[in-house]
């Protein structure tokens, strides 16, 4: 385990195994579990710089967290994300990639999931945009990171469109 400079403990792995962060806030600790060395990094950047990363000046990013359908283990994923009303809208296109990303079916399999935007933290439930909807949130996504553009392309399957709207209650996932 190694203590980072901002208080945060990372665990060492060997590549290919999980690697879990754990932040101290107070008593409490909170563990992410995340496979990927460039999505560890992004995600201590951005609660160390309070949601800002370099890197990602103009793209609004998010911290998803799921719990693993299998694991049960919380999940945290960087994302970046469309605004649209009070809702915030996320593409699993997953890079272009042939199946759907883990965090997507996690959140769809606990139907509740927690974002963290700037310095906010709160609960949200997942809905699918109708197929009809997602053309013009596609548009504005891809105008905003053309990168979507590309992932989109690379890719047969139909990439669920995702809003993440605000939980009414304090669901536990």
């Amino acid at each position: 385990m190694t203590r980072t400079g901002d208080g945060r403990d990372t665990a060492n792995t060997r590549e290919g195994q999980e690697a879990v962060e754990t932040t101290r806030t107070g008593d409490a600790a909170e563990s992410t579990v995340n496979s990927n060395p460039f999505n560890l990094q992004v995600i201590e950047r951005f609660r160390a710089g309070g949601g800002r990363v370099e890197g990602f000046e103009g793209k609004p990013l998010l911290l998803l967290t799921t719990r693993g359908a299998r694991s049960g283990l919380m999940r945290t994923t960087p994302l970046v994300y469309l605004e649209n009303g009070s809702q915030l809208v996320v593409f699993a296109a997953n890079g272009g990639a042939a199946t759907d990303p883990n965090w997507f079916r996690n959140l769809m399999a606990s139907g509740a999931g927690s974002v963290e935007v700037g310095q906010d933290t709160y609960t949200v439930r997942p809905v699918l945009v109708d197929e009809a909807d997602q053309e013009d949130l596609w548009e504005r996504q891809t105008a905003q990171d053309p990168n979507f553009a590309d992932f989109r392309r690379r890719t047969d399957r139909s990439v669920p469109v995702v809003a993440l709207v605000p939980a009414a209650d304090n669901v536990v996932f």
